[in-house]
């Protein structure tokens, strides 16, 4: 017995130093690629006082995409399969929509027709069918939509289709003093109903397109309503605009997946000193899906072509993910 004692003494302490070390790892989704490593250089060398490339807290302003970057959008994003949903549910009110796009596209089950029309096409669908709502019944909408509907591929709950490597690296992110923004072209409303429970993003830190909207009383309380007439498209070069105006901070670090992300990557990495932005291709055709320049949604073409000239990593999904979605 007296000779076990020392073995399983060992044994013990490999254990915790395992665990120990399990713990250490930041981003434990991530193989141990150059990707993972850059990410982890990066915020070092920010993050570690008297380091020429040290950023205060402060300035420590990191923005994401959400279709594509931080959940998966094929065979379309995800709140064209809400709006789908909404546009048949109210069709027989609207005769007019048998010819007007992009709804006529969406009654045939048109899928390429709706995606021809792009995030104006989406706005207005999403105008035509709450508008005159109260931000409370949308939100509510939405939640009931999210607790019923599922992928049609997977089978999933939407929300559970997120990335666990994307969701290590926002908690890592502010874990470093980051404070983490989505910039998306999907619907603001539509997101902040599920970003801070899916993400640990608040809605006060969640960007993306709009309608307008006003003031008013509704059976004597006060009540914010959703008009028909598009705000803020936040895509393309509205994301820039959109992070000017919403969040007032020069970004420096960004992640996007798509042409749609070119600009905020481009602008954060204009800025002064050291900078970050990643790419995420996805290249997995068997754990998810593989895409780039002829995907009708989340089309990878012109950033894919120039990321290595800006400086930008692009972090392949099939060689540089452990899992893809959270394990349930």
């Amino acid at each position: 017995m007296k000779r076990l004692l020392p073995i399983f003494a060992i044994h013990l302490l490999l254990l915790l130093a395992t665990g120990a070390a399990a713990q250490s790892d930041p981003l434990p989704s991530w193989n141990d690629s150059a990707s993972k490593r850059a990410i982890v250089d990066f915020v070092g060398s920010v993050t570690k006082e008297g380091s020429p490339d040290y950023i205060p807290p402060k300035e420590r302003i990191a923005t994401f995409d959400n279709d594509g970057t931080l959940w998966s959008e094929q065979p379309a994003y995800f709140q064209v399969f809400y709006l789908i949903d909404q546009v048949k549910r109210m069709a027989p009110e609207h005769p007019e929509w048998k010819t007007r796009e992009p709804f006529a596209s969406v009654l045939k089950g048109d899928m390429k027709g709706v995606a021809a029309s792009g995030e104006k096409g989406l706005l207005e669908m999403l105008a035509a069918t709450h508008s005159g709502m109260t931000s409370e019944q949308f939100a509510d909408n939405v939640r009931q939509w999210l607790a019923t509907a599922r992928h049609p591929k997977t089978g999933k709950p939407f929300n559970q289709m997120v990335y666990q490597p994307m969701l290590e690296l926002l908690n890592y992110l502010r874990a470093n003093g980051f404070k983490t923004f989505i910039v998306s072209g999907g619907g603001v409303d539509f997101m902040r109903v599920f970003a801070e429970q899916t993400y640990g993003v608040p809605p006060e830190q969640t960007i993306g397109s709009s309608l307008k909207a006003k003031y008013e009383m509704r059976d004597g309380k006060p009540a914010i309503v959703k008009l028909p007439d598009i705000n803020l498209i936040d895509d393309k070069d509205g994301k820039p605009v959109g992070i000017y105006q919403y969040i007032g901070r020069h970004p420096v670090f960004a992640a996007g997946n798509s042409d749609g992300d070119y600009q905020m990557l481009e602008w954060t990495t204009s800025g002064d000193g050291k900078r970050f932005a990643l790419l995420v291709h996805h290249t997995d055709e068997k754990r998810e899906w593989a895409y780039d320049r002829d995907s009708t949604f989340g089309r990878l073409d012109k950033a894919l072509d120039n990321a290595k000239k800006n400086g930008w990593l692009i972090v392949d999904m099939k060689n540089d993910w452990k899992v893809i979605h959270p394990q349930q």
